[in-house]
């Protein structure tokens, strides 16, 4: 189900929602039968981040500039109404405002307008993709997406691994702050996640959370629950946080010096973690390396089906990718679970963002060798492939895929926008 505060889509948002499911409602699934192939479409693009869902038929992309960047000037961002099927640019924005260079974000709101925020800027733009409104954010780093709560509140906050973050609320309408800024107590590199109207920010050491009051009318931190996923602990910081209902998952040792793929990209010796702490109770918390290997690394978040209780983590750096069926723990704790392995690919180039389509357990995920990005579409329960297709990107996307309107989805690579799709027969 949509999440209320974005318009009713498929996909509204990156990652289909702000739990970051990864998963779209209300659209066909891929349904392969044995013997079915994928067909793709790609043109080469500059930056692309994302592309989200409005009305039946729209498909929005953003995109960034970067060369400017090297420069040190600041860098602006674009967002496109595209061709569902052949791709093609319908209508675009002027170049909006946005400064240091960090991958942004962009949704369509329920009140119908389109929300980006890149760089140090908000913009508010209407479907024809002209801008209505722009907010400058308070501080001069790259603010990395947004989330909406279900009240219709935009929250965003600065990237940064030195300074605090710092959350900036967003009202839609008149694209003014809603509240006063808050502090977090430590910087933060993860994007935010939200669920209903409580947000959660992954920190560089420890994760917090904050539910927004209607009497006061400000986001305020919730004091009994926190967790400190690095105490006693030797990788870096953890990235987006996964919430499903129950539990909040994300991966740590996310340090890592991406330049075209993250193939042996890990900076910290310690093997990455895939990592779960209850919403109820924040002492209940457990932790699992993914592939074991020295300089595990990843830049993005593990994927849940909860539908059949499966949990999907990875190690980018070191190419693997395994699953997990998440059962009732049986050490007495009612908090704690037990993952149970069910599959396990050793030499596999995931690092996107993922897309499941839960009614038929397809889980879209890529696969990468030097120069060569794959799409393959895996069965979750099994990790038997079904399909694959080259994409013509030649850097490994490490970013946002989304379900399409026709038996499709669209794969961001950064250099690539690529349209992958079951052909008619």
């Amino acid at each position: 189900m949509a999440s209320p505060g974005y318009i009713d889509s498929p996909w509204p948002c990156e990652d289909a929602g702000p739990s970051r499911l990864q998963s779209p409602h209300n659209t066909v699934c891929l349904n392969l039968q044995p013997g079915m192939k994928l067909a793709c479409t790609s043109k080469r693009t500059q930056m692309s981040t994302m592309t989200v869902l409005g009305a039946p038929g729209e498909v929005f992309l953003l995109t960034h500039s970067v060369l400017r960047t090297y420069m040190g000037l600041a860098t602006t961002a674009q967002v496109s109404r595209i061709d569902p099927l052949t791709l093609e640019t319908l209508e675009c924005s002027p170049r909006l405002d946005g400064g240091p260079m960090w991958p942004g974000g962009v949704a369509v709101h329920a009140n119908g307008h389109l929300i980006v925020v890149y760089g140090r800027y908000a913009h508010k733009l209407n479907r024809q993709c002209q801008p209505v409104a722009s907010y400058a954010l308070p501080i001069n780093e790259p603010y990395n997406s947004f989330v909406v709560l279900d009240n219709g509140l935009i929250v965003t906050k600065n990237l940064s691994d030195t300074i605090p973050a710092q959350l900036t609320t967003l009202n839609p309408d008149s694209f003014r702050v809603a509240s006063s800024d808050v502090t977090c107590p430590e910087a933060s590199i993860a994007r935010l996640s939200a669920h209903g109207n409580t947000v959660y920010v992954v920190g560089v050491s420890r994760v917090f959370r904050y539910h927004w009051h209607e009497a006061s009318q400000q986001l305020v931190r919730d004091a009994n629950w926190e967790f400190h996923y690095l105490q006693d602990a030797t990788q870096s910081y953890g990235w987006d946080m996964v919430i499903d209902g129950e539990h909040g998952w994300f991966m740590d040792n996310g340090k890592h010096n991406y330049f075209m793929s993250m193939l042996g990209a890990g900076i910290h010796k310690a093997a990455n973690r895939l990592i779960r702490v209850s919403l109820k109770n924040a002492q209940s918390h457990q932790s699992w390396e993914v592939s074991g290997l020295p300089h595990g690394s990843v830049t993005n978040p593990p994927l849940i089906d909860l539908k059949r209780r499966i949990v999907v983590g990875y190690d980018s750096a070191n190419r693997h990718l395994r699953a997990w069926k998440i059962d009732a723990s049986q050490n007495g704790n009612e908090y704690d679970v037990e993952l149970n392995p069910l599959w396990h690919h050793e030499s596999f180039g995931a690092a996107s963002h993922m897309l499941l389509f839960a009614n038929t357990g397809e889980v879209c995920v890529n696969d990468y060798s030097r120069f060569d990005e794959q799409v393959i579409v895996l069965d979750i329960e099994t990790g038997q492939e079904k399909a694959r297709v080259k994409t013509g990107g030649f850097m490994q996307g490490v970013v946002f895929p989304s379900a399409g309107w026709h038996r499709d989805f669209y794969w961001c690579s950064m250099d690539r926008l690529s349209r992958i799709y079951v052909p008619s027969v």
